[in-house]
């Protein structure tokens, strides 16, 4: 059978991790901005150190990234060389609404992504843009607490409906908030969350999780409105929960730490809370405080199609003595001694890309995007910034065998698949530029030094033979 000859290969970036030039343009400033290198970046994500503003004490990797900001003719180009059919990239909120709560948009911003959209038709390269990839205006977070606050559902819908109009014609596959889920695992991160002293996390973590899914299916519904073309996704952070054994106990857990990141998208797909979740709020005290029409909305207005990350496979138990866990990622996983590891520590489960699709096709019966899979490891380049990159060129390969079995064994219904960081980036996670996943060297270490210069490695011209035979030649 084979993949379908409308296959979207390409790759994805955010940018908070690759544009830079947070000053400029008359962007204000946004959450992802104020991610520090070091010790307190994991504090500054969980919502548990309050920063909200630069200090002299960190380095902030985001406020340069890799300077797309500059750069992205020449990026563009090296993407359409390697043969891109789309191209997934975010919109920074503050470029359009600097604080979040103008009533006009800033030009400047809405220039600058005209400008990259046209570029990428250009090219014959499809956008594929989320709108909300872990930004919020600073601002919104302190006149009204970010996602706690029911008018941040008036102030994206504000943002949408802008950017929907403008680039009318211009983009037709968006998704509305990357890894909807990441709110419950990183707070700040996922939706500008500080904590103060004594306040119920999870109440407010699920209350403005409840706004996010509102405002979601506000997108939908106005983006349906300004062009019926428009295809509009949800994207969860994925990747199944294995248990560690076959105690039933350990299943059980397993369904039910699923159950957490399935949450999100049962509702964007299905249009409902489902029961699971009712009895989970009931059983903790968390009341969730909906407006007349509310359930109307999400029922009415659910997503076209259902994109997800997967980088690896976790593991649970029940055991309390069964505590050695992987190093990395938020996501915290039991070691699977079945598997490899990066040198991060995250376990390379390949087959595990195959079940992820199966079950998420089988549950929903939507159209899936596979727009976030790689693997972060540390490059060698020589002299000419040339790096012989075999590892990753042996990861995708896996992966893509995996993704094409689901296709043409299991009839699962993909739209495309975009690698992540398919230029080197800065890491969102750890904020280091040492942890590479892309196509294209960028000259840029973890302490902002080097030249920027891009420099493509054997994997450029290994995705390069990818595409043009349209997964078929994988060697």
């Amino acid at each position: 059978m084979g993949l379908g000859p409308n296959f979207l290969w390409g790759g994805a970036t955010a940018a908070n991790q690759s544009e830079g030039g947070y000053n400029l343009g008359n962007r204000g400033l946004a959450t992802v901005d104020l991610l520090p290198m070091g010790n307190d970046r994991a504090g500054v994500m969980a919502g548990k150190i309050k920063m909200l503003e630069f200090d002299d004490q960190h380095f902030y990797p985001a406020q340069v990234a890799i300077d797309m900001y500059h750069q992205y003719i020449d990026d563009i180009k090296l993407f359409a060389e390697m043969g891109f059919k789309t191209y997934r990239m975010s919109i920074s909120w503050t470029r359009i609404f600097p604080n979040g709560d103008e009533e006009k948009p800033n030009e400047e911003g809405l220039t600058f992504y005209e400008n990259i959209f046209r570029e990428l038709r250009k090219h014959n390269i499809e956008p594929l843009v989320t709108l909300a990839h872990f930004d919020v205006p600073v601002t919104l977070i302190k006149k009204y607490g970010s996602w706690r606050n029911r008018k941040m559902v008036g102030f994206f819908e504000n943002y949408c409906r802008t950017v929907f109009n403008h680039f009318r014609g211009l983009v037709k596959y968006w998704l509305t908030f990357n890894e909807v889920n990441m709110i419950l695992h990183a707070p700040f991160l996922g939706a500008g969350l500080c904590f103060e002293p004594d306040e119920n996390e999870e109440q407010v973590k699920y209350q403005a999780m409840h706004h996010q899914l509102m405002a979601s299916a506000v997108a939908t519904k106005i983006a349906h409105e300004v062009d019926p073309e428009n295809r509009i996704g949800c994207m969860l952070a994925g990747g199944n929960n294995y248990p560690y054994s076959c105690r039933p106990e350990d299943y059980a857990r397993a369904v039910e730490k699923d159950r957490e990141n399935y949450l999100f998208i049962d509702i964007q797909a299905r249009g409902a809370y489902p029961n699971y979740a009712l009895k989970k709020f009931e059983r903790e005290n968390i009341h969730i405080v909906m407006q007349e029409g509310d359930r109307e909305l999400l029922k009415h207005h659910t997503v076209d199609f259902i994109s997800f990350s997967y980088y690896s496979s976790r593991v649970v138990a029940t055991d309390p003595s069964v505590a050695h866990e992987t190093a990395g990622n938020i996501f915290k996983s039991i070691k699977n001694p079945y598997l490899k590891s990066s040198e991060w520590g995250w376990q390379i489960d390949p087959l595990g890309l195959r079940s992820a699709l199966n079950i998420l096709y089988d549950r929903y019966q939507k159209p899936l995007f596979i727009v976030e899979n790689g693997l972060g490891a540390v490059d060698t380049p020589d002299e000419n910034g040339y790096v012989e990159d075999d590892y990753r060129i042996e990861y995708l390969r896996e992966h893509i065998k995996a993704f094409k079995a689901a296709v043409e064994e299991d009839g699962v219904e993909l739209m495309g698949y975009t690698t992540w960081g398919c230029i080197d980036l800065v890491s969102a996670t750890k904020g280091e530029m040492s942890k590479r996943y892309g196509f294209i060297y960028v000259d840029r270490d973890d302490e902002g030094n080097g030249t920027l210069k891009r420099s493509k490695k054997k994997s450029f011209y290994w995705y390069q033979k990818v595409i043009q035979s349209n997964g078929e030649d994988l060697e």
